[in-house]
C-alpha cells in the first residue's frame, strides 16, 4: 500500500551520506545521464523523424508506417517486462545500459543501405527499427533506476526534468542534423542516415566514461541505496494499487499519442512539408518536449502529481490539430504533441519512482512499460487504420480514451500520497 508520509523522497534534500555515495555529485551524475542521453537521442530521434518518408519511399501504405512504428514503440515497452526484474533481480544496471545503447548505435546507420536492397528494404528497415527499440528496451530500467537514485538527492521532479531537457537537446539537434545532411543530398535520406553513426559512437564513449566517475558499479554498491536494500521486505512485496491504476491511465494516454511516424507521412503524403522538411518540425517537437519536461518537473516538486493532469489534455487535441491540410495548424500540433512526450518521459516518470518501494523500482518500470506496449501498438494500428477510413473517428477514438484517462488520474491521485 502507498505510504502517507507527508514528504516524499523526490523532495528530501540530500544528506552526507548521499553525496558520498557517487563519485560525482548526484547534480554531475544527473547531468552526465543527460548528455549520454543528448547523444544517443542525436541518433535515435534523428532517424525516427523521417521514419514515415522513409517507409513511404520504400513502398509502406499508411497503415503499414503504423503497424511498424506502433510495434516498435511496443517492443521498446514490452520488452521492460522482462528488463525491469532482470535487473533488480542480478543488480547489473550498467550493463544492461550499455547494451541497449550498443544495439542503437549500431541499427541507426544500418538503415541507411535499405534503400539499396530492393524489395527486401521494407522488410529490413523494419527489423531494424523493431530491433533498435528493442535497445531502448533493454536499457531504459536499469538507467532509471540509477538515474533516480540521483535524482532523488536533488528533487525527482527537477532531476528526472533537467535530464529530459538535455535529452531533448540531441532529440532537436539530431533531426536537424538529418534534415541538412539531406538537403546536402539532394534529398536523399541515406547520407543522413549513415552520418548518424558519428554521436552514436560519441554516445557510448561518454557513458564509460560515465561509468567510470559515477564511482558505483550499480546502485546497491551507493549508501543511498544500500540502507534500502538490506533486508528491506518491500523487495518482495507486491507493487501497489495506485500504480497499476496509473499505468493504465498512461497507457490510454499512449495509444492516444501516435508515434510521429504517422504524422510525418501524414506531413510529406500531403505535400505540406518536403521530405527534407519533416525533421525541423520533428526537431521543434523535442524542443517543446524540453521545456515541458522542465515546467512540469518543477511543477512536480512544488504543486505534486496534480500536474499530469494536463497530459490526457494535451494528447486529445493532437489530432485534430497534426491531421489537417493547413501547415500552420499542423506545425502547432506537432509542438503538443512534443509537449505531451515531454510529460510522459520525465514526471510520469518520477511520479513512478515516488509510487513504489526503491527495491522495486526496477520492476515497477518494467511493468509500466509493458501496459504501455499494448496502448502503443493499440494505438497505432488503430490511428493508422482510421487516418485512411476515418479522420473523424480517429479524433473521437482519441478523444474518448483520454476522457477515460483523466478520470482514472483523478481517482488516482485522490487516493494516493507518493512515498
Amino acid at each position: 500500500m502507498p505510504t502517507t508520509d507527508s514528504t516524499p523522497a523526490s523532495r528530501a534534500p540530500a544528506d552526507s551520506d548521499d553525496r558520498q555515495a557517487w563519485g560525482w555529485s548526484p547534480w554531475r551524475t544527473v547531468i552526465g545521464f543527460g548528455v549520454v542521453s543528448l547523444a544517443a537521442d542525436m541518433v535515435y530521434e534523428g532517424a525516427r523523424s523521417v521514419y514515415g518518408p522513409l517507409l513511404a519511399s520504400l513502398g509502406a501504405s499508411a497503415l503499414i508506417v503504423g503497424v511498424i512504428t506502433g510495434a516498435g514503440e511496443a517492443a521498446a515497452l514490452a520488452l521492460r517486462l522482462v528488463s525491469g526484474p532482470l535487473a533488480d533481480r542480478t543488480r547489473r544496471y550498467w550493463t544492461l545500459t550499455t547494451v541497449g545503447y550498443a544495439l542503437t548505435a549500431v541499427c541507426v546507420p544500418l538503415l541507411a543501405v535499405t534503400p539499396r536492397l530492393g524489395a527486401a528494404g521494407l522488410v529490413a528497415a523494419a527489423v531494424l527499427i523493431v530491433v533498435e527499440r528493442l535497445g531502448k528496451a533493454v536499457r531504459s530500467p536499469a538507467k532509471s533506476v540509477l538515474l533516480a537514485d540521483a535524482a532523488g538527492a536533488v528533487g525527482m521532479g527537477r532531476g528526472m526534468g533537467v535530464h529530459k531537457a538535455l535529452d531533448q537537446v540531441g532529440a532537436f539537434a539530431g533531426p536537424l542534423l538529418l534534415a541538412a545532411l539531406t538537403a546536402a543530398a539532394g534529398g536523399l535520406l541515406w547520407p543522413g542516415l549513415a552520418g548518424l553513426a558519428v554521436p552514436g559512437a560519441l554516445a557510448m564513449v561518454l557513458l564509460l566514461l560515465l561509468r567510470r566517475r559515477a564511482g558505483i558499479a550499480h546502485p546497491r554498491d551507493a549508501a543511498v541505496g544500500a540502507r534500502h536494500e538490506r533486508d528491506d521486505p518491500a523487495r518482495r512485496a507486491s507493487l501497489p494499487a495506485s500504480f497499476g491504476w496509473f499505468a493504465v491511465a498512461c497507457a490510454l494516454c499512449t495509444a492516444g499519442l501516435m508515434t510521429f511516424g504517422l504524422i510525418g507521412f501524414h506531413l510529406a503524403q500531403t505535400g505540406l512539408v518536403p521530405a527534407a522538411g519533416v525533421p525541423l518540425l520533428y526537431a521543434a517537437a523535442m524542443a517543446a518536449a524540453a521545456v515541458a519536461a522542465l515546467a512540469t518537473g518543477a511543477a512536480y516538486d512544488r504543486i505534486g502529481a496534480r500536474v499530469l493532469l494536463v497530459l490526457p489534455i494535451l494528447v486529445a487535441v493532437v489530432p485534430p490539430l497534426a491531421f489537417t491540410s493547413g501547415l500552420a495548424v499542423a506545425a502547432g500540433g506537432v509542438l503538443v504533441w512534443g509537449a505531451a512526450l515531454g510529460v510522459q518521459d520525465s514526471t510520469v516518470k518520477a511520479f513512478v519512482a515516488d509510487l513504489v518501494p526503491r527495491a522495486r523500482r526496477g520492476t515497477a518500470y518494467g511493468v509500466f512499460a509493458a501496459v504501455q506496449a499494448a496502448g502503443a501498438l493499440v494505438g497505432g494500428v488503430a490511428a493508422g487504420a482510421l487516418y485512411d477510413s476515418s479522420r473523424g473517428g480517429l479524433f473521437a477514438a482519441v478523444a474518448a480514451a483520454q476522457a477515460t484517462a483523466m478520470l482514472i488520474l483523478v481517482r488516482v491521485l485522490a487516493r494516493t500520497r507518493p512515498r
